[in-house]
């Protein structure tokens, strides 16, 4: 057996050591991946491409095998982040995170949670590569500055200056106060009760009045091609989008990315998940992914992990 570039031979009980810290550190590193880039489709990939340099190491030198595994993904993560910036330059409409439905410990991490919910996700697209590997290592994983400089290619003075230039960006731009998933999933609750029935007036109520909703369809599926903002505007869209469609519509609560979120059918087929953000009781913040090949992984469990 090679390696990566196929010329050093890899023995057999090398390869199961490999083999054995690989999947060890396989959620960790998948959750790595998929906050840096937002899609799990792409978070596989890095895996993929991770595997492949890890099989060529020498284990012998390696001291910290969870720190080496989390440098190799980082820098393929970086790599695929920037072919993914020039992709979503010409993506029809907006981009959203792809949702996962993840189980109820991801839940329970509440640290974890709030960094992977739509919302944050949405803010960390307005940094540059470099900054949101740096970001989401040191304040998702807590990781120490000098493997982060290792990781990104940088020094560890200049990661600092980074990490602070990112934390300070992303707090200007995420909810002031922590909400508890209870508060979310009431506000969900009277969305999907509203959408079920058209009582406008419930929904008007739950919406913020400069509430912004934002649609991915990915040119696959019809949505709003730019930001939708104002309550009256969202309701109009949201109930009249779906009369339009003169399917009959039944939504379900469900758990993606850690947070509540509700699954939206058209006729029984799968259309979409509902994700918000909610301040003060109201929902400021709502995204809709209808992208048919974002949908993937909203009907079976995805593991993830910080550790």
């Amino acid at each position: 057996m090679t390696n990566a570039e196929g010329s050093t031979p890899v023995s057999g009980s090398a390869m199961d050591a490999s083999t054995e810290a690989f999947v060890s550190h396989r959620n960790l590193l998948f959750t790595v991946a998929y906050e840096m880039l937002g899609s799990a489709a792409d978070a596989e990939d890095v895996l993929q491409e991770t595997w492949l340099r890890w099989v060529g190491v020498d284990l012998g030198e390696v001291r910290d095998e969870r720190a080496y595994l989390v440098r190799i993904t980082t820098r393929q993560a970086l790599n695929r982040l920037r072919t993914l910036t020039r992709r979503k330059e010409t993506y029809v409409g907006p981009w959203l995170p792809e949702p996962m439905l993840t189980s109820p410990d991801v839940a329970e991490d509440v640290e974890l949670a709030d960094s992977l919910s739509t919302a944050l996700m949405v803010v960390l697209e307005t940094l540059s590569p470099t900054e949101r590997a740096v970001f989401v290592l040191r304040e998702v994983f807590d990781t120490g500055y000098d493997e982060i400089a290792a990781a990104v290619d940088k020094s560890p003075a200049a990661v600092r200056q980074i990490a602070h230039r990112a934390r300070a960006h992303v707090d200007a731009r995420r909810p002031r106060q922590a909400v508890s998933a209870r508060e979310t999933r009431a506000a969900l609750a009277s969305m999907q009760h509203a959408v079920e029935t058209g009582d406008l007036r419930r929904l008007l109520d739950v919406l913020a009045p400069d509430v912004v909703y934002m649609g991915d369809g990915g040119g696959l599926r019809q949505a709003a091609r730019r930001p939708i903002v104002g309550a009256d505007k969202v309701v109009r869209m949201l109930v009249g989008g779906f009369a339009k469609t003169r399917a009959t519509v039944t939504t379900e609560p469900t758990t993606v990315n850690g947070s509540p979120a509700l699954v939206f059918r058209l006729n029984g087929e799968l259309d979409g998940v509902l994700t918000v953000r909610v301040e003060q009781g109201r929902v400021t913040g709502a995204y809709y992914v209808r992208n048919p090949e974002k949908l993937t992984r909203v009907e079976s469990e995805i593991a993830l992990s910080r550790r």
